[in-house]
């Protein structure tokens, strides 16, 4: 539909009983796009996806995918056509086999793609006449993302696609995801393995204690971010590098490390001015930024 972003929430919120499992959370996920969902365990991602896959009803506030409203019973059985969807859970019917819960999902999806499935049937190594019941986690993991893949969905949506595959099996899901969005697929993911969203993530969205604590792009992070290492003949000179750019400032003994998300030449400059003796530009991962943002966020 028209909006430029396949997530859209206002003020989007979850509670359970005292407990806000999500929180005034304004999220905006652009199409076309791998846009990572990063939190710590319990900070609200599996809450916020399934508010948006109409699963559970929000608080308060309000929510839209791909144009459609997510608390409108009529408008989410739409969206639910256009999304394919792996749970954190991978809730599968255990009592089918996996030939029979295949050709099952098929029936409900014009945009089914028989080839496909049966490709990723192969390259999953998953035996059409074994019950769902007695496949591994890894297994059942590759089985959802087979009914997930075989289609051709405007919006992939993922919870922890990772959890129980083999190292191969995650290279392949990896490769998958970085070129589904070439056919036209908008990806959204949450994962606590960073290091595979810094790989194929355009974006990434950062959730803590249920709201949004940070949005950036991946290619600018990689651009502005730098960790700075200043090393001083003296007590380092703290409160001067309050400047812009600066997101967080450690001192041990004569050192001093600063993140920066941008700025980074006249943070040098300023360093040289105070008298730093050595003076190390380096640029920062995924996981720093993510650790220094919760922090910041506490």
């Amino acid at each position: 539909m028209g909006s430029d972003y396949a997530i859209e929430t206002q003020n989007l919120s979850k509670r359970y009983g005292g407990v806000e499992a999500v929180r005034a959370l304004n999220l905006k996920v652009s199409r076309h796009q791998v846009t990572g969902f990063l939190g710590r365990n319990g900070a609200g991602k599996s809450t916020t996806i399934r508010m948006l896959l109409g699963m559970t009803r929000p608080s308060k506030g309000s929510g839209t995918v791909l144009g459609r409203a997510i608390d409108d019973a009529r408008e989410n059985r739409e969206i639910r056509r256009h999304v394919a969807c792996v749970g954190e859970d991978k809730e599968l019917y255990g009592y089918m086999t996996v030939g029979q819960l295949v050709r099952f999902t098929a029936s409900f999806y014009a945009d089914w793609r028989p080839e496909r499935a049966r490709r990723l049937q192969r390259r999953y190594e998953l035996p059409a006449e074994r019950k769902v019941s007695d496949l591994s986690k890894g297994m059942r993991t590759k089985l959802a993302l087979l009914l997930a893949l075989a289609r051709r969905p405007e919006l992939l949506i993922l919870d922890e696609p990772s959890d129980g595959l083999d190292p191969v099996s995650i290279e392949d899901l990896l490769g998958t995801l970085g070129a589904a969005t070439g056919e036209g697929t908008t990806v959204f993911f949450s994962s606590h393995r960073i290091a595979e969203v810094e790989r194929i993530a355009d974006r990434v969205c950062m959730i803590d204690r249920g709201s949004l604590v940070a949005d950036l792009s991946l290619d600018e992070m990689r651009q502005d971010y730098r960790r700075i290492t200043l090393g001083f003949a003296r007590q380092p000179p703290e409160n001067d590098f309050d400047i812009r750019g600066v997101r967080q400032v450690r001192t041990s003994g004569r050192q001093m490390i600063l993140l920066a998300n941008h700025n980074a030449g006249a943070i040098v400059e300023r360093a040289r001015s105070l008298e730093a003796v050595s003076v190390d530009v380096a640029p920062v991962t995924l996981l720093e930024v993510f650790l220094e943002t919760v922090k910041e966020a506490q």
